[in-house]
């Protein structure tokens, strides 16, 4: 019998489990006639915003968005830069670009993948206005020197913790680690919605107001518009669902460390531990694992990928090419070779299927696909 395919990420499961409360939150939207923004969107901002500790939360439409409105909130725009990391997802640098800065590249810390405070001072001019540390698969920047030196310089920092809800640094949650903190509700993240939908955190109170217009092209009075603004609300749905999976998140967080736990567990009982290098969690951080990202030889990375594939196993490259090589900055004038640790991890790194419900038996099985490949790839060089 062929066995059951792993995916990378469930997406339905929680649905099923949650059934009866999403579909009632979903129905009670659509009874209300209240499509966009309303009591909703409202109730779902400060639920979250006392979850990670903030004072005030402003819902918007993606991820993206929040980075956007999070910029353009602290004024930068046209002939400012903003230092952001070259290992990440694209709207990181692409939402700089987007209001006219430009992105500034520091490398990364080669064990954390996360931006290296000590990349970071060299890269600030006169012209210098944010730094956006990415919180990346679920553990939190090295904060403290990162607030410090942003302090000392005048600048501000924005969390981009899109893929991070939950985690946390020497206790304290993210989405007040900055001035304005940016979260995703994409399917795949730790709290999700069934589309797209985002999260911008604030304890400033003026940022905030502010946000809340840019959000509805720029206005504080209806028709009446005070900025250049974005059409980037919440929809009323995505919602109605965040609101039923937030009371949740807590407790999946913590079966997501216990999963990672047993990847660890069971790539040493494979023997994989020469050949896989796992995630390392830093001692004063909780790692919530949105994604399980491990390193294999170069060489090797590609193979894998295929291998697991083949064998019905869901698998991903958080990212194949670092920002800085990317066509569309090319005219940010970087060459490879310019940021060598990043570099390294486009060429190492796989995400392994990771969700709050997958089973033993289900990780047991992809590690064992990895030790089936390389022990068919040590035969094939005997």
């Amino acid at each position: 019998m062929t066995p059951d395919p792993v995916p990378l990420c469930d997406i339905l499961a929680q649905y099923r489990t949650l059934k009866g409360e999403i579909d009632a939150a979903v129905l009670r939207v659509l009874g209300s006639g209240q499509a966009i923004l309303g009591p909703e969107v409202a109730a779902f901002e400060k639920e979250a915003a006392v979850y990670c500790g903030a004072a005030y939360g402003i819902g918007c439409g993606s991820g993206t968005d929040a980075l956007v409105l999070a910029l353009r909130a602290l004024g930068v725009g046209p002939g400012d830069e903003v230092i952001v990391p070259p290992f990440t997802f694209f709207a990181t640098a692409s939402s700089v670009s987007r209001v006219g800065a430009r992105p500034v590249f520091a490398d990364i810390d080669p064990v954390t993948f996360n931006i290296d405070p000590a990349q970071i001072e060299a890269k600030i001019t006169s012209r210098t206005r944010a730094v956006m540390p990415v919180h990346l698969f679920g553990q939190c920047c090295d904060m403290a020197p990162i607030q410090r030196i942003a302090e000392s310089q005048g600048i501000y920092v924005i969390e981009d913790a899109a893929q991070s809800f939950g985690a946390e640094y020497e206790g304290t949650r993210c989405g007040t680690l900055g001035a304005i903190s940016c979260f995703s509700f994409y399917p795949t993240k730790n709290l999700s919605t069934l589309g797209d939908a985002g999260l911008v955190t604030t304890d400033n109170p003026d940022w905030a107001k502010k946000l809340q217009a840019l959000r509805v092209h720029g206005s504080e009075v209806k028709y009446y518009h005070k900025y250049l603004g974005y059409n980037m609300r919440l929809d009323a749905i995505h919602a109605a669902i965040l609101r039923v999976k937030l009371p949740h998140v807590s407790g999946w967080l913590n079966k997501r460390e216990q999963a990672a736990a047993r990847y660890d567990e069971f790539i040493e009982r494979q023997h994989l531990s020469g050949f896989i290098r796992r995630p390392v969690t830093r001692p004063d951080r909780r790692h919530v694992f949105n994604q399980y990202v491990i390193q294999v030889p170069p060489a090797h990375r590609d193979l894998l990928v295929q291998h697991l594939k083949a064998n019905g196993v869901g698998v991903e490259v958080y990212y194949p090419l670092a920002l800085h090589q990317q066509e569309c900055f090319r005219d940010l004038d970087y060459r490879a070779g310019d940021f060598p640790a990043s570099e390294e991890a486009t060429r190492t790194v796989l995400a392994l299927p990771m969700f709050p419900e997958i089973t033993a038996a289900q990780q047991d099985r992809v590690v064992s696909v990895c030790a089936g490949y390389l022990r068919q790839r040590l035969r094939s060089a005997a």
